[in-house]
C-alpha cells in the first residue's frame, strides 16, 4: 500500500502492524550519514517497515535496511526549484505567482506594527499610520489575487498525479505546517487582503474619537477600501479579456493591430450615423468606444447579426465638440443631435448624429468617461495587460473561431474592449462583450454583504471558517 505522509502517524502505525505492506515515495536523495542510515534517490520506493517514531523510519529498499528521515519522503516554493525533474520555472511562477514578494513586504509592515504596538499598554497603540505609510506598497496582492485563478487550475492537474501529493505533502510536514493542502495555504494572501478593511472597521468602531490614533486609524480603513477597490476592479478587467478578444475574432474583415494592444475596457457602444470627409453620405454603423481608441462596424444587409471592421479612431488625438442644432460649416450640411470628432492637425473629421437627444448627452458622457479612465490610470499606474495575457487572450480566441474569418494573422494581437454600458446589444451572434459594474455596485470589502462574483466565490472556498 503507498501511504503519503499527510496520513495520520498513528494510521501508518496501524497499517504496518496489521500486516500490511506500506510503501513511501523519496522525495529528494538522502545521502546516508550513519552506517545505520538507509540511503535513497528522489522517487524510490521505500518500503516502511517501522513508523512508530515521527521524525525516523526504518525502511527497506531491495536487500538494504536503516533509518531514514520522515520528512524526506514526500517549504514549498524552495523545494519545488530543487526539483527541476517536476516543475519548470514558468509553472512554479504560475502556482506561487507574486508570493515571495508579498512575504517581504508583509515581513517589513509587521516590523512597522510590532514597534507601534504598546505591549504594557495596548489601547495607547498608534497602528494607523503603519497602513498609510503602505498603502500603495499593498498594491502588489493585485498581481496575486489576478494570477490566483491560474494556481488553482495548475495546481489541480498535478494533484491528479501521486507524485506531486506525496511531494507536496511532504513539504508541508517539513515546514512543520498545520493540516491544511497547499491550495488553501496560497489563498491566505487573498483572505489577507479582504479581512484589512473589516478589522480596521472594527478597531474603529472601539476607538474613542479622542484617542491620538482614531484619525489615523478612519484614513487607514478608507485607504485600504480604496486597495480592496482597485484590486476588484483590477480583477474585473482581467476577466474581461477573453470576452474582448472573443469579441473581435467573431468581427469579419478585422484590420490592424488587435484591441488589446492599446485597450482594456469597453466603455460604451451603440449605433450611430455618421459622417467623414471629404464623404457627404451619412453612414449608420456600430461604434464601440474604449479606452485611447474607438472602432466602427457595418451591419451586414441581409444577416444583421454579422458586423464589418470598417476602421477606428485614434482617441488619444480626438477632440469632442457639442453641435448646436443647425448648419454645420465644416460639411455644409443642417444637423440635428450632432457632435464633432476632430484632430488638431485638421487631418481628420467626423460627425456622429444620434436620434434623439439623450442618446447626444449619454455618448458626450462616455467620451469624458474614456478621457478620465486614461488619466486615471496614467497618474496611479493603473491596469495594464502584459504580451502574455494579450497573446493568450487571442490564442483562446482563435480556438473558439476555428473558421477564422479575420485578416489578422496568427502572430498579430488585436485591441481589447471592457465596456460600461451598451446603448443597444451588438448582436446575438458575437459573444457578449463584458459590462462594468454602475459605481453603486462597486464591491466594498468592508461591506461583506454585498457580493460579487469574485469575491463571493473566494469566500465560499475559504478553509478558514471562524
Amino acid at each position: 500500500m503507498w501511504v503519503s505522509c499527510g496520513v495520520h502517524h498513528a494510521s501508518k502505525t496501524q497499517l504496518i502492524s496489521d500486516g500490511s505492506v506500506v510503501y513511501a515515495e523519496g522525495l529528494w536523495d538522502h545521502v546516508t550519514m550513519d552506517i545505520q542510515e538507509l540511503g535513497f534517490k528522489a522517487g524510490d520506493a521505500i518500503e516502511v517497515i517501522d513508523a512508530t517514531n515521527k521524525e525516523w523510519w526504518w525502511g527497506r529498499i531491495m536487500d538494504s535496511e536503516g533509518w531514514f528521515p520522515a520528512s524526506f519522503v514526500r517549504g514549498y516554493i524552495k523545494q519545488c526549484r530543487k526539483r527541476t525533474d517536476m516543475f519548470t520555472e514558468e509553472q512554479i511562477r504560475t502556482i506561487y505567482g507574486n508570493i515571495e514578494e508579498i512575504y517581504r513586504f508583509q515581513k517589513k509592515f509587521l516590523k512597522g506594527l510590532e514597534k507601534e504596538f504598546n505591549k504594557g499598554q495596548p489601547h495607547l497603540s498608534e497602528i494607523g499610520c503603519c497602513f498609510l505609510e503602505h498603502q500603495t506598497d499593498f498594491q502588489i496582492y493585485s498581481e496575486y489575487c489576478n494570477n490566483h485563478p491560474n494556481a488553482c487550475v495548475q495546481l489541480s492537474k498535478l494533484m491528479k498525479v501521486n507524485k506531486y501529493v506525496y511531494f507536496f505533502e511532504a513539504c508541508r510536514l517539513l515546514q512543520k505546517m498545520i493540516d491544511i493542502s497547499l491550495d488553501g495555504f496560497l489563498l491566505t494572501p487573498v483572505q489577507k487582503i479582504c479581512k484589512y478593511p473589516l478589522q480596521l472597521a472594527e478597531l474603529l468602531k472601539y476607538t474613542n474619537p479622542q484617542h491620538r490614533d482614531y484619525k489615523d486609524v478612519e484614513a487607514a480603513l478608507k485607504a485600504m477600501k480604496n486597495v480592496a477597490r482597485m484590486i476588484n476592479e483590477r480583477k474585473r478587467r482581467l476577466e474581461n479579456i477573453d470576452k474582448i478578444a472573443q469579441w473581435q475574432s467573431s468581427i469579419e474583415d478585422w484590420e490592424g493591430e488587435d484591441v488589446l494592444v492599446r485597450s482594456s475596457e469597453l466603455i460604451f457602444s451603440g449605433e450611430i450615423s455618421k459622417l467623414s470627409q471629404p464623404q457627404t453620405k451619412s453612414q449608420q454603423r456600430m461604434f464601440f468606444l474604449f479606452d485611447h481608441q474607438m472602432v466602427y462596424c457595418k451591419k451586414d444587409l441581409l444577416r444583421r447579426d454579422i458586423l464589418y471592421y470598417k476602421g477606428r479612431m485614434n482617441m488619444d488625438v480626438m477632440e469632442v465638440t457639442d453641435l448646436e442644432d443647425g448648419k454645420e460649416k465644416d460639411f455644409n450640411i443642417t444637423v440635428k443631435n450632432a457632435l464633432k470628432l476632430w484632430t488638431r492637425s485638421g487631418n481628420e473629421v467626423h460627425l456622429l448624429c444620434t436620434k434623439k437627444p439623450e442618446q447626444k448627452q449619454r455618448w458626450l458622457r462616455a467620451f469624458a468617461d474614456e478621457r478620465k479612465q486614461v488619466h486615471n490610470d496614467r497618474e496611479t499606474e493603473g491596469f495594464s495587460l502584459t504580451e502574455v495575457q494579450k497573446k493568450q487572450a487571442m490564442l483562446n480566441a482563435f480556438k473558439s473561431h476555428p473558421a477564422g474569418k479575420s485578416k489578422v494573422g496568427p502572430n498579430e494581437c488585436p485591441v481589447a474592449l471592457p465596456h460600461s454600458h451598451t446603448e443597444e446589444p451588438a448582436s446575438s451572434k458575437h459573444p457578449s462583450l463584458p459590462t462594468a459594474l454602475p459605481q453603486q455596485q462597486v464591491f466594498m470589502l468592508a461591506e461583506p454583504k454585498r457580493k460579487t462574483t469574485f469575491w463571493h466565490n473566494i469566500g465560499r472556498l475559504t478553509p478558514f471558517k471562524k
